[in-house]
């Protein structure tokens, strides 16, 4: 399934000459409609959460998942900031993408996370974006699912046909 996802992700990496025809406008940003979905997890950076009045400074992982819904695709990207008082966010994302059990001691992972698949609840949030001022909405995970491969019996992430 990685390599797949590394073809997809690769597919068009392709550099533009200066004077190329270009077409492609891309798509618009979807907001999701507060639901349960599955996801493809296609990228993963570490990083450091800075800290706040509540959390010390401390590393994090940034996620973008892949949705995929009748009106396109939605990448949604979140962080996992690793500290013991979200502890139970990650076992969590961990259950969901199924690396861990309910109850169960585990090493957190981070290997190979690109091309897993989970099932997380979304929901869409309001916020004011700080350059114009206008109300602007995202997409969060607001709680992730344990894994259960009944959730993925109808997906098919390589696309291929049945036929």
């Amino acid at each position: 399934m990685a390599e797949y996802m590394n073809n997809e992700r690769n597919a068009n990496d392709v550099a533009l000459d200066w004077d190329d025809v270009i077409e492609n406008d891309g798509q618009e940003f979807i907001i999701l409609p507060e639901g349960d979905y599955n996801f493809t997890i296609t990228d993963f950076e570490r990083g450091r959460f800075p800290g706040s009045a509540k959390m010390s400074a401390c590393n994090k992982a940034t996620l973008t998942f892949r949705v995929e819904t009748d009106k396109g695709i939605a990448f949604v990207r979140t962080d996992l900031i690793l500290n013991k008082m979200l502890e139970f966010k990650i076992s969590a994302f961990f259950r969901c993408i199924g690396r861990k059990k309910t109850g169960e001691r585990s090493k957190m992972d981070w290997n190979n996370l690109v091309g897993e698949r989970g099932r997380a609840h979304f929901k869409p949030r309001k916020y004011k974006d700080k350059k114009t001022g206008e109300e602007r909405e995202a997409n969060d995970v607001e709680r992730y699912i344990d894994y259960n491969p009944i959730y993925f019996e109808n997906d098919d992430p390589d696309g291929d046909l049945p036929f």
